[in-house]
């Protein structure tokens, strides 16, 4: 596309003139543009060569960009001391934590499906140490990857043993007001899984009842497994607890696919979608320069 190659180059000259502060880059523009309109979160990582290796750097860097939200698959697993300095950044600069991954070491093989009590146990386990990490980073949702399908048991089965493990992980969340948000994950680049279909998500978390058990719409994965975004998305308003986005193919920053994102985010502000917005894919460029066309890229699709 034209104008995304023209937003690049005129994102990678905005970096080259970029000005030191705070120990990283920051173009002045960039600055000035103030927030978004909807709630974008980056990760770690997105804007290192402009912001450097130190995570608080990062944190400022995107604050400075406009961003006011920040996502970490794997908070978990970083130490309490990068937790509460972390936290302690955001607090000062008034960022959100949005989603990290409530059960990293179970969420890829069969689990959920069987209902097994060793896994059951595991996972409530997982909600408890989540939970810990989630007030520590002041978080409010996780995602849940719910692993592969038991190929020898009933789809109905599964969805049954789902259910129940879940409605004993969200007694415990609700005493916290925490949300766990379930994520359904395309099947070509994740095959076997439970959980797939935004509508299938809908129907799992009906069955659960609780406000802690939401669904994860991943705009990436449902283009590829259905498509029909706009509607799927307003058919299953009333469970969707969070937003993450990416384009396809190639799971890049908006503009460099296929999916029309000024229509999809203009339906969030027009649905009154006030929650996080997560930023859950790569740069499309290397550099200083991918890092700005990133940055470009939303403020072309983000809902005036």
């Amino acid at each position: 596309m034209r104008r995304r190659d023209f937003m690049a180059g005129t994102a990678g000259a905005l970096g080259t003139a970029a000005i030191a502060k705070a120990g990283f880059a920051t173009p002045a523009t960039a600055r000035a543009a103030g927030p978004f309109t909807l709630n974008y979160a980056p990760h770690f990582g997105m804007f290192r060569t402009s912001a450097g290796d130190d995570l608080v750097d990062q944190l400022r860097f995107m604050h400075d960009q406009g961003f006011r939200a920040m996502e970490d698959n794997g908070m978990r697993g970083r130490s309490t001391a990068d937790q509460e300095r972390i936290a302690a950044e955001m607090t000062r600069s008034g960022m959100q934590m949005g989603i990290f991954v409530l059960n990293p070491d179970t969420a890829w093989g069969v689990s959920f499906a069987e209902g097994k009590d060793d896994f059951r146990d595991s996972f409530l386990a997982d909600v408890d140490a989540s939970i810990e990490v989630a007030k520590r980073v002041n978080a409010t949702w996780m995602t849940v990857v719910m692993g592969q399908v038991a190929p020898r048991l009933e789809p109905e089965y599964q969805e049954a043993n789902a259910v129940e493990i879940l409605r004993r992980a969200s007694e415990r969340l609700e005493r916290h007001g925490l949300v766990m948000v379930l994520e359904p994950l395309n099947r070509r680049d994740h095959p076997s899984l439970l959980l797939t279909r935004i509508p299938q998500a809908y129907r799992i978390c009906r069955a659960v009842n609780s406000p802690s058990c939401k669904i994860l719409f991943d705009i990436y994965h449902q283009q590829i497994t259905e498509g029909n975004l706009i509607p799927n998305f307003n058919a299953a308003w009333d469970e969707v607890g969070y937003v993450q986005v990416g384009d396809n193919p190639g799971r890049k920053e908006p503009t460099t696919g296929e999916i029309n994102f000024t229509s999809v985010f203009a339906n969030l502000k027009k649905r009154g979608y006030s929650g996080i917005v997560g930023m859950e894919h790569g740069n499309s460029k290397p550099g200083v320069e991918g890092e700005m066309a990133v940055i470009e890229a939303y403020r072309a699709v983000d809902p005036t």
